[in-house]
């Protein structure tokens, strides 16, 4: 099978490798239509630490082929999305919708021979894993697929960290970051009934996606003249709601301190936090891998069937396999928002 692999800081090549097949009784095999390239990727694509000639990918869409003796919840022929962590979905923690932390699990991309990006992809835990989306698979438009394919993860990332953040109707919510996640945050800071959302980007083409998925205002400053911008528009509260979608420090520094006393900074990452100024402002912090299969079960797979929410918008690039490394380029040098790998047909 045709899959994608990483040979280096910033290079990656379409590669054939052995078709994978049932391992264990709880694993399913998929046959993959849909992949795409995350920005979380680029972190390898840049910089290294991934193992040379490894597979990538985590998040993915398609038809099952085989399963185990174990698995029951799917049968051959069923379209399924593949959340980007897998878990058992029977231990207190996937019972309690953390199966993003299951101690059982893991993250698909993470082991060689288990990256989503390629032709053929083995599931393991495919009972506490997969989702089953109902319906005529082959009735779907390009459309409809791009954004059930965004529920392998950035939908689900970006509805993570308006839940983390606990927004609610009737708030203002502030979103760093205008990638993907960032976008998709937006969006889902609209479901979850946010009035004001202000998105913190600076580029036209993204702000125009953000627009549509429900931002009503936009800040482009940075730094210090952020914080007083952020300010001077919620009449020096801050926030109700901060959505943290970038990691850098001046992102997590600047996003503490828009919120307003009361208020949760949603999904911080690689920070150093100044808690006992949060403490005093009981200004909470939570944040972690998102529970896919929770959100997509839950809420996100009806919305998007319904045609309620269309994030499949933030593919602004369309690949095949075979043009791998330009997929991870145009993320790369951002000149596409996100890159959509159209791997076979339904």
């Amino acid at each position: 099978m045709k899959a994608a692999i990483y040979k280096g800081i910033k290079q990656m090549a379409c590669e054939e490798r052995p078709k994978p097949g049932i391992v264990d009784g709880g694993d399913a095999i998929i046959r993959v239509v849909r992949a795409c390239v995350c920005g979380s990727d680029l972190w390898f694509y840049r910089d290294g630490g991934k193992p040379v000639d490894s597979q990538a990918g985590h998040e993915a869409i398609g038809v099952v082929e085989a399963v185990g003796e174990d698995v029951t919840i799917v049968k051959p022929g069923d379209f399924v999305i593949v959340p980007f962590p897998y878990s058992c979905g029977k231990c207190p923690v996937c019972k309690a919708g953390f199966e993003s932390s299951c101690p059982h699990g893991g993250y698909f991309g993470d082991e060689d021979g288990m990256g989503c990006q390629a032709e053929y992809l083995r599931v393991p835990e495919a009972e506490g894993t997969l989702v089953v989306v109902p319906g005529d698979a082959k009735t779907f438009s390009d459309e409809m697929l791009a954004s059930l394919l965004t529920l392998s993860d950035v939908m689900a990332t970006g509805y993570h960290a308006a839940a983390s953040a606990e927004v609610k109707p009737g708030d203002t919510a502030v979103v760093f970051g205008d990638g993907a996640v960032g976008l998709c945050a937006v969006l889902s800071a609209k479901l979850m009934g946010a009035t004001r959302i202000i998105s913190m980007s600076r580029h036209t083409d993204r702000q125009e996606i953000a627009k549509k998925f429900g931002a009503t205002d936009f800040v482009e400053e940075r730094g210090d003249e952020a914080v007083a911008k952020v300010l001077e528009m919620t009449d020096g509260y801050g926030a109700d709601a901060v959505l943290e979608c970038v990691g850098s420090a001046l992102s997590n520094d600047t996003a503490m301190k828009v919120a307003r006393a009361g208020a949760i900074v949603g999904l911080p990452h690689d920070v150093e936090a100044d808690i006992p100024g949060l403490f005093f402002r009981n200004v909470g912090l939570r944040g972690g891998p998102a529970a896919v299969r929770t959100y997509d079960m839950r809420r996100l797979l009806k919305e998007v069937l319904d045609g309620n929410i269309n994030p499949g918008i933030v593919y602004t690039g369309e690949y095949t396999l075979d043009d791998i490394q330009e997929a991870y380029a145009a993320m790369d040098e951002r000149s596409t928002v996100k890159s959509l790998l159209r791997v076979s047909e339904v």
